[in-house]
């Protein structure tokens, strides 16, 4: 599900039935990076949700802040 650019970007992509259901989810990711006082790039366009994690305050890397994240966003969709 999460591919990595490098150590630049965690990437992934989830597909809804439509857009509420896609925009919920954005929702719910947007509460669990407040949580996380982490925050992804976020593309939303119609039923698709497109993330991009990186931590920004380290030079744009990946770091386990970025992992740990991703992890507890895949948990939502599972």
């Amino acid at each position: 599900m999460w591919s990595q650019e490098g150590d630049k970007w965690l990437y992934a992509s989830f597909r809804f039935s439509d857009f509420s259901e896609a925009f919920a989810f954005v929702t719910r990711v947007a509460m669990l990076a407040e949580r996380h006082q982490h925050h992804p790039t976020i593309k939303n366009t119609y039923n698709n949700v497109e993330l991009w994690l990186s931590t920004h305050d380290a030079g744009h890397i990946v770091t386990a802040k970025d992992t740990l994240l991703a992890e507890a966003i895949t948990k939502l969709i599972n």
